[in-house]
């Protein structure tokens, strides 16, 4: 189904539509909000509100950027909100972050899944050691393959700051798995 036609069915009432919007994008609103939170429940609240704004906000898109673009804007702004509302009320510490489970791989060697599962649990760690403002344009750069204009529009930062956090980003990211081999490699 078109977006066009996908937008029409659901504004005209199409719950099926609807659900089929929410399968086709939840992975992509799991990865904005997994990488800036580091609760589970607090992901699937989240998620939750980002759907609920989606189906509120639907009407209102005018298709001048893609619609998967246009959710993962949402999806950020909610997690963003989120994590500000909660900031105030706690104090978070980095070093607490849960690491997420990789459960999306449809490979059926159960030897290549635990591989993959294991590398991309791995990454994700590293990746959650890195600064706020990297994690997001890391994730949507490399895991959700989105171009800098997307990730412009999804955090509303300059093209240049975009490049240059994924710069400084993979840069950290390979001093922290430099690091971490040498750490293992003394163990």
């Amino acid at each position: 189904m078109k977006e066009t036609e996908l937008i029409h069915q659901i504004n005209n009432g199409n719950p099926q539509a609807f659900r089929f919007l929410v399968k086709q994008y939840e992975r992509l609103v799991f990865h904005v909000a997994a990488r800036l939170l580091n609760q589970q429940e607090d992901m699937e609240d989240i998620c939750q509100e980002v759907f609920i704004k989606v189906h509120q906000k639907l009407p209102e898109f005018r298709g001048e950027s893609k619609l998967a673009t246009w959710i993962a804007t949402i999806a950020y702004r909610v997690t963003i909100n989120h994590l500000k509302r909660r900031k105030a009320d706690t104090d978070i510490d980095d070093k607490e972050r849960e690491f997420l489970h990789s459960d999306m791989i449809t490979d059926d060697h159960p030897q290549k899944i635990a591989e993959k599962n294991e590398l991309k649990l791995y990454l994700r760690k590293m990746i959650d050691e890195l600064p706020e403002q990297y994690k997001t344009v890391l994730s949507l750069y490399h895991l959700e393959e989105m171009g800098y204009k997307e990730i412009v529009e999804i955090t509303g930062l300059p093209v240049g700051t975009v490049k240059n956090y994924i710069f400084r980003a993979r840069k950290l990211l390979k001093e922290l798995i430099e690091k971490s081999e040498l750490i293992s490699i003394k163990n």
